[in-house]
This record gives structure tokens, C-alpha cells and sequence, in this order.
């Protein structure tokens, strides 16, 4: 079992993105990305309590409506495996990753496949099942960067383990960032030590140097 340490939280969900976890209508990778973040952050997983009260007590206002045999086959299925999104609500010194990521990573990060995108970058692309959204890890060595990019769509990023700055600011452990289509970065790992992100896309990666677009054609999106 992976176990991981808390720490002080400066980068957090907007709220519709809580919103929308709280009620259950990210996806699969999505919300296991939301998560691992909760496991990290106090602050959120209150807030994100609140909104399931308000949405229950909400549900409980509304008069009952039938619903499709299917659908009802996927509400049962949630219920009956909840652990895959469930954070962590302990307040001690360090806490498990959400079910989900825990069983995908087994073990360490060490024991997962890595392949080599650039001479500081690599990727493990590890399977939830979402068909439209790629959920992995980014690792990137001490001081390495990750070249300039922009978004073919959106992408939740989750630290990890050490820690990048990019135009935008710097980021840690439980930090979550979303970057849209539009926006260009270029991280760079933090010095003292690798840096590796959860990253939860729905469009590939796009590099904007000339000196690594060959790479692009590479960069296929590999949800499911």
C-alpha cells in the first residue's frame, strides 16, 4: 500500500469542480484525481461534505421518478463499490491514496511501467476504464522540465511527490491545477528531488517549440 504524506495545500479545486464530484457526474478519472486531492486537503474535503449534505437534502425534497433499468444497474454497482473514489478522512501525519489510484499504482512508483518521452519526462499510463479521459503519472527528474505545451482539451494535474513551478506559479504535494486548451506552460521540477503528478487529460499533450512538435504525432490520447 502506498501511503503519503500530508502537507500545507495552497492549490485547490474551484468549487464547481467539487460541485460536480459531490453529485457524481465527473468521470471516473476525473473524480479519482478530485479524490486523491481530498486525501490531501482538509479544507476541501469540508466543503465537499457540505455539498453532499446540501445535495442530499436537496434529493430529499423531490417526489420519486422512475429511472431505466440501466441506469439503475450503474447506481447499484456505485453503491455496491464505493472505495475506487473514496478519499481519506483521517487527520494524521499521512494518509492512503483514494482506493482507485492505490490499486492502480500497487506498491510503488518504482514497480510501474515508465516510458521515456524526452530526457527528462516519462510517462506511466495506468487504466480506470474511463474511455474518454487519460489518467496517468508524469515523472519528471530533479530540475528537468517538461517542454513548452499547450492542451488539446482540459487537464487536472495532481502533485504527487515533489513538486514544479511553471509561468504560473509553484506548485507541491495535494496542489491540484487545470489547465484548459488554451493555455501555455512549461513545468519544471523543483530542485531536491523528482517530481511526479497525477494527470487526468481528454485531448493530448501539444508541444509548441519547433525543436520537439516531431514528438506530437506521438502523443496519442490513451484513455480507458
Amino acid at each position: 500500500m502506498l501511503r503519503i504524506k500530508k502537507d500545507m495545500v495552497h492549490h485547490h479545486p474551484p468549487t464547481d469542480i467539487l460541485t460536480e464530484h459531490a453529485s457524481g457526474v465527473l468521470s471516473v478519472a476525473q473524480s479519482a484525481c478530485v479524490a486523491a486531492h481530498l486525501s490531501y486537503c482538509q479544507r476541501c474535503r469540508h466543503t465537499t461534505e457540505r455539498l453532499e449534505d446540501i445535495g442530499g437534502a436537496q434529493l430529499e425534497r423531490l417526489d420519486p421518478v422512475a429511472v431505466g433499468e440501466s441506469v439503475l444497474d450503474r447506481v447499484l454497482a456505485r453503491l455496491e463499490d464505493p472505495e475506487p473514489l473514496r478519499y481519506a478522512r483521517s487527520e494524521a501525519s499521512d494518509t492512503r491514496l483514494p482506493g482507485l489510484l492505490d490499486r492502480l499504482i500497487n506498491g510503488d512508483y518504482a514497480d510501474l511501467v515508465w516510458k521515456r518521452v524526452t530526457q527528462s519526462l516519462s510517462i506511466s499510463y495506468l487504466k480506470t476504464g474511463d474511455a474518454l479521459h487519460e489518467f496517468a503519472l508524469y515523472r519528471i527528474a530533479e530540475g528537468g522540465r517538461i517542454p513548452e505545451h499547450t492542451h488539446g482539451g482540459s487537464e487536472m494535474t495532481l502533485v504527487l511527490q515533489g513538486g514544479f513551478a511553471d509561468e504560473s506559479g509553484e506548485y507541491h504535494p495535494g496542489d491540484f491545477v487545470i489547465r484548459e486548451g488554451w493555455d501555455k506552460h512549461t513545468p519544471v521540477a523543483l530542485e531536491g528531488e523528482e517530481c511526479i503528478c497525477l494527470a487526468v487529460l481528454d485531448a493530448p499533450l501539444r508541444f509548441t517549440r519547433l525543436r520537439h512538435r516531431w514528438l506530437n504525432p506521438l502523443l496519442k490520447l490513451r484513455a480507458g
